[in-house]
């Protein structure tokens, strides 16, 4: 009798439970949706800061932006954690160009970290679309010669990031690899979903001890326009001429925000994105969206006058797209004052559509987050799986702290991203307002309930 008297004794508690759970829900939705700032924050960093590369003086601004915003929702503590960030300057406009029959010009950006040309490099060109095509021709083959790898982002998968992860793998160490057979220079078909006249930079990373080669990226529309004329003149040139540069590091910083928990203030969940960006377009979902989503989830929490149990911090970190130097610092940091993080969070795929969360923990994570799928549901927060939880969080990685990505729609991603026109116009105010509700529900549930 005992054994039955129990359950019936805890059900009204739960239910009492998830109707509490369900207003406090509705509560932070009905905050932002009707009296959210994300969208005009986000204006105001596109607009009055613009793109911010780590180590420039946009950057620099960035960093006065986030401090003197976080300062403004009167937060219990904000502050700065300095750190050393790569400083790479692109100089003036890069110029690509086919020499064969007429002269055609390529729409162009040097790679993130390639180094320039030092005038002008004028070579053959040879076309290949992976790795296995580029050994097979040898140093014979290659030698003196610009590689152009042209893979181009596959379009069947429903997932966009999938696609490209297949393609990451040339921009970042393609350079490298066809220096080793000799090549002068490489060129890239960006990684997009779609066929415009938008070069897409970011980062590639020279391999120790291989000479380095200048390196660039054309518009998919370039791609297409330099492979029929390769049909046509198989030895055709190219000229080629970027003035980019990479300097001395400088002092930088993670932008961090908290309200202090009520119960446990050692325990702490983090919600965070990158604050540096590009230097073409303005940064807005790649990661201004992010930024403002984590900023947005605070404000809301305080805003309907919620009370952690933990320690609730917004990191704004520095250097995402070029060395992760803010990521490591801040893990560095937290470690040294032996900080109890319960969870981070990060928002670094845009301020699109909401579709759920990926968890990077153990299975009892997992199940947790699962346990929560009915009230996400509703939301329309379906995509509930195990997965990557982002780059500026993984060094947070120990076995105990669950790292959890947020998952917006992601079919638009790719047509911005890295590219002049990742701009504050392309974000829609309701899907980014939505974004920072999800966000801030998960706090919430992470909060009362633990993960």
């Amino acid at each position: 009798m005992k054994k039955l008297l129990l359950p019936l004794l805890l059900f009204p508690l739960l239910v009492s439970s998830q109707k509490e759970d369900s207003l406090m829900v509705r509560k932070i939705y009905d905050e932002i949706l009707i009296n959210g700032e994300c969208y005009e924050n986000l204006r105001s960093l596109c607009k009055d800061v613009g793109a911010r590369l780590s180590g420039s003086p946009e950057a620099e601004k960035a960093v006065k932006w986030g401090e003197a915003l976080l300062n403004s929702y009167n937060f219990d503590k904000v502050w700065l954690q300095e750190v050393m960030v790569p400083k790479w300057k692109r100089g003036e406009k890069e110029v690509c160009t086919i020499n064969s029959i007429s002269v055609i010009a390529l729409d162009i950006c040097a790679l993130g970290g390639s180094i320039g040309t030092n005038g002008t490099i004028k070579a053959e060109v040879i076309a290949v679309n992976s790795f296995e095509e580029l050994e097979a021709l040898g140093e014979q083959g290659v030698k003196g010669k610009i590689v152009f790898f042209n893979t181009p982002m596959d379009q069947k998968h429903i997932r966009t990031f999938n696609a490209y992860g297949g393609c990451y793998p040339y921009r970042s160490k393609g350079p490298s690899e066809a220096a080793k057979l000799g090549a002068v220079a490489t060129v890239l078909r960006s990684l997009s979903t779609i066929t415009d006249e938008h070069p897409h930079t970011g980062v590639m990373r020279y391999e120790e001890g291989i000479p380095k080669i200048p390196a660039a990226a054309i518009s998919t529309k370039s791609a297409d326009e330099l492979v029929k004329q390769l049909k046509t003149s198989p030895s055709l040139t190219l000229e080629l001429s970027m003035n980019c540069e990479t300097l001395p590091d400088v002092k930088s910083y993670n932008v961090i925000a908290e309200i202090t928990g009520s119960e446990t203030p050692d325990n702490y969940i983090i919600v965070g994105g990158h604050l540096d960006s590009w230097d073409l377009g303005e940064g807005a979902h790649d990661d201004g969206a992010g930024i403002v989503h984590s900023i947005e989830a605070l404000r809301t929490l305080k805003a309907i006058g919620y009370k952690p149990k933990n320690t609730i911090r917004v990191v704004l970190f520095m250097n995402e797209e070029n060395g992760a130097k803010g990521a490591k610092k801040y893990a560095e940091q937290a470690k040294a004052n032996n900080e109890n993080h319960i969870a981070a969070i990060e928002s670094d795929r845009g301020g699109f559509t909401p579709r759920g969360f990926s968890i990077d923990g153990t299975k009892e994570q997992y199940q947790n987050l699962l346990k929560w799928s009915d009230l996400l549901e509703d939301y329309d927060l379906e995509y509930l799986v195990e997965g990557f939880g982002g780059v500026d969080i993984a060094p947070l990685k120990n076995g105990k702290t669950a790292l959890i990505g947020f998952v917006p729609d992601s079919q638009r991603y790719f047509d911005l991203h890295h590219s002049t026109n990742d701009v504050f116009e392309m974000v829609h105010e309701r899907e980014l307002k939505l974004g920072a509700a999800s966000i801030t529900t998960l706090i919430y549930l992470i909060d009362k309930y633990g993960i």
